[in-house]
């Protein structure tokens, strides 16, 4: 199971924010920064995976819609004046 099919969203990203926490707060040895910065690297990942999912929907939502509201063809729309 890949981190996308097991992180909600959130928890991928309230997760970044913790580890980005943890990085900016320092202390860590060189090996524990660089797993830190990996694993962060993952979850940012996640996130734009679960956004660039949501935005086409989004995108697949909104040109339904249009197509629905467009008139039929061959069709101005309204009477002529």
């Amino acid at each position: 199971m890949t981190d996308r099919e097991a992180l909600s969203y959130e928890q991928a990203r309230d997760e970044l924010v913790s580890v980005v926490k943890r990085l900016e707060a320092g202390g860590l040895t060189l090996e524990q920064s660089l797993d830190l910065w990996e694993r962060g690297e993952k979850l940012a990942a996640v996130c734009s995976d679960w956004l660039d999912g949501a935005r086409a929907r989004l995108t697949a939502a909104m040109a339904t819609r249009d197509a629905g509201d467009a008139p039929p063809a061959g069709d101005a729309g309204g009477a002529p004046f």
